[in-house]
């Protein structure tokens, strides 16, 4: 039977577990105050012009995404980032980010990073993030580069870490779409329900992504957000 000591021993281990799951819930929150809601990466522009009429236009276009720019670029990003965050790498930390930045395609792409990376920049130092402040011009660049930071920190598994910026990202776009395609809140819970199936996937093949593979394109992607930056009537941020 176990002992005393053996049921301490797992009931604090459950909670640095439960602690890690509540803090990446926190980290990957819609609520965050970093505008996430503000911006819908050219979605806005495709709406518009016809390429997203529909919840399965929006899913495709989505899908898409997730297996190029997501798999090829964001996510093998990341899992580097958070690596060299665990290691107090601030060499390669601002290596990484200058990676992240340069694969940015429009400069509306490069601000959004920028700006939501200051606002997280700022929020971790308000949380008392271990020298967030001392590290706040690196982490301020990039969104991507303070959430790896946080999570590196909360001693987050670098998967779980990229399974949830996959989720935010995700839901931040379906909750634009619901709002300008526009579709029904159950047509967004069903879109979101059929994609998240890919995550894990996608995550897998990010964190087997060898240096020399990272890199993929998105043409239309590409092309709507650079036309949203003069598109005349909009909602979302350029």
């Amino acid at each position: 039977m176990p002992t005393r000591a053996d049921i301490r021993g797992t009931a604090t281990n459950t909670m640095t577990t439960d602690l890690s799951l509540l803090r990446l819930l926190h980290l990957s929150s819609p609520s965050l105050p970093t505008g996430a809601f503000s911006y819908s990466q050219g979605i806005e522009w495709a709406v518009e012009c016809g390429w997203v009429r529909n919840a399965a236009d929006l899913e495709g276009w989505l899908r898409d995404q997730l297996r190029t720019t997501q798999t090829g670029i964001d996510l093998p990003l990341l899992a580097r980032l958070h690596s060299a965050a665990r290691q107090g790498d601030d060499t390669a930390l601002d290596a990484w980010t200058q990676r992240l930045l340069a694969s940015r395609e429009t400069q509306e792409l490069r601000s959004e990073e920028s700006n939501r990376g200051r606002a997280l920049a700022e929020l971790l130092i308000s949380l008392k993030v271990a020298e967030a402040a001392e590290r706040k011009a690196l982490l301020a660049r990039a969104q991507a580069t303070g959430f790896a930071y946080a999570a590196a920190h909360w001693d987050i598994d670098p998967r779980q870490t990229l399974i949830a910026y996959t989720w935010s990202w995700l839901e931040n776009l379906v909750i634009a779409a619901v709002k300008i395609v526009p579709l029904g809140q159950t047509q967004g819970q069903q879109t979101l329900a059929r994609l998240i199936k890919e995550i894990p996937a996608a995550v897998d093949r990010a964190l087997q992504a060898e240096d020399a593979d990272i890199g993929a394109s998105s043409p239309a992607l590409a092309i709507a957000s650079s036309l949203h930056e003069t598109q005349y009537t909009r909602i979302f941020r350029s």
